[in-house]
């Protein structure tokens, strides 16, 4: 294995448009923490940089919402953000931001380097431009109906509703978000990086040399690498952002992903005159710490260009998580279906180490994972408060009682193979949590730590030192070899007590330093080089009374905290609702003024207006088959939806239909319904939905069925 001698960790640079929520904590800013204070521990030379994202279109889209300036907006959440990853123990050497003039600089100059090289191509394209505000727009300031699921208000890059990734050209009726106005083409210019040239590097680089990466990883790079790269625009139309450093650039900027990545370089600026030590010299290990969401940008676009410019090390490892859930829902900011950083901090103050545990026990590591408040209860209640806070407590209030607050000395005379093999079991689990620190698998280290203090308590009730107490002389104290078996059973509780507070440092930091307290030592003893040990505690030391380390949460709170995220989404949803109605009620009015204004031939009016002619090779597609509703249920957390089964004949098939407003289950469960059978299958609200029910609205907006007039056999075909 190749040694280092420093290590340089970046955590992917939030945007601030908004507050962190536990997802992004999940996702790769707790586990670069506990890989920073793992280090830290070992004296690694270590440098943890991160910052706020601030340019991009995200920020332009929330200063619109907001009725602020863009620098208002970055100004407001920067904080906001900053002060929860403070909070919450992440340990970052610096947290900058990218409207600092260090990072501005540091872009522009990469830019200019790639440029003057002649590594850049200039392009020419057509882009959907505003006539009315006289600019051009990016993907997210174009807003129209998505084809997927009819969300009046989805983006040109992806529907928020269904989570459809789009392009501007798939919307229908598509407007611009800054005037209403429809969108022209107009042709722009533009500098692209032509990553092709840079495929048999990193074919290379990435699927011969980093096979250890973890499969998410490896796997999406290897999909990117065989489908072929493209030249990739660098630049983009806007007044936001670094402006790019050339002559007839005007209104350009930097595109948000080459500047933000750039951002970690001129973080490393700002912490350290010594920053090139760290990005450019070999015996430095680069790792990246991102959400599966951002593989691509780190693991191919960023170094295609380091490598471009030169002298830059490579990242080593990219360990990205993939997403966490809430409540078995996909997180959605759009939605309000996210559980706050800032807002957890309130609700439960000094508690930051009970979210760290719930957060790196459940990562997710390897596949999507679920957070839900009961879970959060069970893990708090029945592995920090009755594992390891009671082993913790029980060992300092027996030591209190037993050896007069004092550590007790080793009787190795006496000592029995219980009491070898659990100071034995000190080392191995060392080296257990450190072989999977090194991997990045943080969540099985974590279990080692508490299996640990669960071995400790089983250890201490075999014992029994309470029942051995009771074998008194005369005096009333513990016979002689009684109280030798008390003092080798505390002492070494409290030697594995020592060594718990080193191994859950990086994870628990605040609670290690409880721990500190209670044994009065400093925090050196936290250097890793101790971990292990089984004399850390001098014999006669005085100790401090226990403290509880961690509270039980009770059933009331995670009631609340489940009726807060369902009510902040119900107002959320209710506000998108209520601005998709006005949007469809202005179409109407538009419609219907158009249709008086210019009368179609023969003077009669429309009912409604007709979408795009088709051919009928399009109908053609659509699988059209009769089916009878076997049951129907409402969605728990959608007003809206209603979950029915359907019988079709030669299947049954789940349908999530939005009607719930309309009709009662009870009333259309045996109605027959025309369901298009072969539209591809997506998740609704955590349920898959395989089909849509055809329905018919009037104009006041009453739903109908569209159903055979009479029973027929279920699958018959409409045609």
């Amino acid at each position: 294995m190749k040694e280092f001698k420093r290590y340089l960790l970046t955590a992917a640079l939030p945007y601030a448009n908004g507050p962190v929520h536990i997802g992004h904590l999940a996702g790769c800013y707790l586990p670069a923490d506990i890989y920073a204070r793992y280090l830290r521990a070992q004296k690694k030379d270590v440098k943890f940089v991160c910052g706020s994202d601030e340019h991009g279109v995200p920020i332009t889209i929330r200063a619109m919402k907001e009725g602020i300036t863009p620098q208002q907006v970055v100004d407001k959440y920067h904080a906001i953000i900053k002060n929860s990853f403070e909070q919450m123990g992440i340990s970052f050497d610096i947290y900058s931001r990218t409207s600092n003039a260090v990072h501005h600089k540091t872009a522009a100059d990469f830019f200019t380097k790639l440029y003057e090289d002649g590594l850049f191509e200039e392009k020419e394209t057509e882009q959907y431009y505003d006539e009315e505000k006289k600019t051009f727009l990016a993907d997210r300031y174009i807003i129209g109906t998505c084809p997927v699921c009819g969300n009046e208000n989805a983006y040109g890059d992806q529907c928020e509703r269904c989570g459809s990734s789009l392009s501007p050209e798939q919307l229908i009726n598509p407007k611009s978000a800054l005037s209403d106005a429809v969108p022209v083409k107009r042709k722009t210019k533009h500098w692209y990086f032509p990553l092709q040239n840079y495929e048999p590097f990193l074919k290379q680089w990435i699927l011969e040399e980093h096979k250890d990466w973890k499969n998410n990883v490896y796997g999406q790079c290897k999909s990117w690498l065989d489908k072929g790269l493209q030249p990739r625009a660098m630049t983009r139309d806007s007044s936001w952002g670094i402006k790019v450093p050339l002559l007839g650039a005007e209104g350009k900027v930097l595109y948000v992903w080459f500047d933000a990545p750039i951002g970690y370089i001129s973080a490393t600026k700002e912490l350290t005159k010594d920053w090139e030590d760290y990005w450019c010299k070999e015996d430095t290990k680069l790792v990246h710490f991102i959400g599966k969401d951002n593989i691509v940008f780190h693991c191919i676009i960023f170094p295609a260009m380091l490598h471009a410019h030169g002298n830059f090390v490579l990242p080593d490892n990219v360990p990205a998580n993939e997403f966490l859930n809430i409540e078995g829902d996909k997180v959605s900011t759009s939605r309000n279906w996210a559980v706050w950083v800032d807002e957890y901090l309130k609700d439960f103050p000094e508690q930051q180490d009970v979210l760290r545990y719930v957060l790196c026990a459940n990562a997710p590591e390897t596949k999507d994972n679920d957070f839900t408040w009961k879970d959060f209860q069970d893990r708090t209640n029945s592995e920090l408060v009755a594992i390891f806070g009671n082993f913790v407590n029980r060992t300092f209030v027996l030591m209190h009682k037993l050896c007069k607050g004092k550590v007790p000395p080793l009787h190795a005379e006496i000592l029995d193979d219980a009491d070898k093999n659990m100071l034995a079991e000190f080392e191995l689990s060392k080296s257990k949590i450190e072989n999977l620190l090194n991997q990045f698998k943080f969540r099985d280290a974590l279990f080692e730590v508490i299996d640990l203090a669960r071995k400790g308590n089983k250890y201490l009730q075999e014992k029994q030192p309470w029942i051995v107490a009771r074998q008194t002389g005369d005096d009333g104290q513990p016979i002689g070899e009684a109280q030798k078996q008390i003092d080798n059973t505390l002492h070494v509780c409290l030697q594995l007590t020592a060594n718990l507070a080193i191994f859950i440092n990086p994870f628990l930091p605040f609670t290690a330093n409880k721990m500190l307290q209670m044994m009065k030592v400093v925090d050196k003893m936290l250097d890793w080089e101790n971990a292990g040990k089984t004399k850390l505690l001098s014999v006669g030391y005085s100790l401090r009374a226990p403290e509880l380390l961690f509270r039980k949460i009770e059933n009331e709170e995670v009631k609340r905290q489940v009726e807060k995220l369902q009510e902040a989404s119900s107002k959320q949803q209710s506000t998108i609702d209520k601005k998709e109605n006005n949007n469809k009620k202005m179409e109407e009015i538009k419609t219907e003024e158009s249709s008086k204004a210019s009368p179609p031939a023969g003077g009669g009016g429309l009912e409604g207006a007709l979408k795009s002619t088709i051919q009928y090779e399009d109908f053609a597609k659509l699988d059209l088959k009769v089916g009878t509703i076997l049951s129907a249920e409402k969605i728990e957390k959608a007003d809206k939806l209603l979950k029915l089964e359907v019988d079709l004949g030669f299947e049954k098939r789940i349908v999530v239909s939005g009607i719930a407003l309309h009709f009662k289950p009870e009333e259309i469960v045996g109605k027959q319904v025309v369901v298009v059978a072969n539209l591809a299958s997506r998740k609704m609200r955590g349920i898959e939905s395989n089909g849509m029910i055809l329905m018919a609205e009037d104009k006041e907006g009453k739903l109908y069925f569209v159903s055979p007039d009479q029973k027929i056999n279920e699958g018959s075909s409409v045609t």
